[in-house]
């Protein structure tokens, strides 16, 4: 859906509140409907909040309204980031809790720490997943071949200009897997830590963002053949963040037979059996979460 911008302070570009107004009489639905979808979306915004919006009287800010913006323009069809891209900045960050290493081992945390300083980067960076989906496919040999992040990033104080990712293989020295990203910004640096059990890269946004300001980043982790198999997956978070999913995906010729979930934060750790049901993939989802890491394991032995 496009609609014809008007004339703002001599600038051709559409208003939050214009756009927002438009979009639902050319969709003919009601302030109602639009509420009651959000909320069976997992996205509740008052009725009084979405009617502020609609009158131009506030503008949603934080990551709940901002995550429910990104529903409506669903909801309306509209393009993906016409009515994100019309908030302007905001100045508040919400509850974001304690940041804390997700992990629950010192050894890690201090291979962590090494590999975030030879990224360049801060140990623990003023930068938190608000939401995150990563989906994980898995090869006809059982093996990850692929790991596709989206996130929702957001500053929770200063200008962040970069944001530094790491994949662990705990125990498992391995060559550096191959980073790419898909869309939000660039690969600017790799760094491996000598373990060989922790490789990190530093992604370079498209443009920096301010205190509270939200983007959205892709990128892609495969693994090439010749690396050594690795039959698990998982996403860790260093603040709260508002939801997490993992979706992972088997070969049809390579259903496991058994699978675990590990939730692991810095103080305790919980192991899970889970099933397929018949299935050829498993979705694990945390809403309110965090910090902690979020892993799934299988294999194709009996289980003892």
């Amino acid at each position: 859906m496009k609609f014809e911008e008007e004339v703002v302070t001599g600038v051709h570009r559409p208003e939050f509140t214009t756009l927002f107004r438009a979009a639902i009489v050319e969709r003919g639905v009601t302030m109602t409907w639009l509420r009651e979808r959000l909320a069976d979306g997992g996205n509740p915004i008052a009725a009084a909040t979405l009617s502020y919006w609609r009158s131009g009287a506030r503008r949603p800010e934080g990551p709940r309204s901002i995550a429910a913006v990104e529903e409506i323009e669903s909801l309306l069809a509209l393009e993906r980031g016409a009515l994100m891209s019309l908030i302007g900045p905001t100045h508040r960050v919400g509850p974001i809790g304690r940041v804390q290493y997700p992990l629950a081992h010192d050894r890690l945390e201090q291979l962590t720490a090494e590999t975030f300083t030879g990224l360049g980067a801060a140990v623990l960076d003023p930068a938190r997943d608000v939401s995150t989906t990563a989906v994980t496919e898995v090869g006809a040999d059982g093996f990850v071949i692929s790991r596709t992040t989206r996130t929702l990033l957001q500053s929770t104080s200063g200008t962040i200009t970069d944001v530094p990712y790491i994949d662990m293989t705990p125990g498992a020295p391995t060559p550096a897997p191959l980073f790419s990203m898909l869309g939000g910004g660039r690969i600017s640096r790799r760094y491996s830590h000598p373990s060989g059990e922790v490789h990190g890269a530093m992604m370079e946004l498209e443009r920096p963002l301010g205190p509270a300001q939200t983007a959205m980043i892709e990128w892609k982790l495969e693994y090439p053949p010749g690396y050594p198999g690795t039959s698990e997956t998982g996403h860790g978070v260093a603040r709260r963040c508002r939801d997490l999913m993992l979706w992972t995906k088997f070969h049809p010729d390579a259903l496991p037979t058994w699978l675990e979930e590990v939730q692991e934060t810095p103080d305790d750790t919980t192991v899970t059996p889970l099933c397929l049901d018949g299935a050829t993939a498993i979705h694990q989802v945390r809403q309110g979460w965090g910090p902690g890491m979020l892993i799934l394991r299988w294999g194709y032995d009996a289980r003892e």
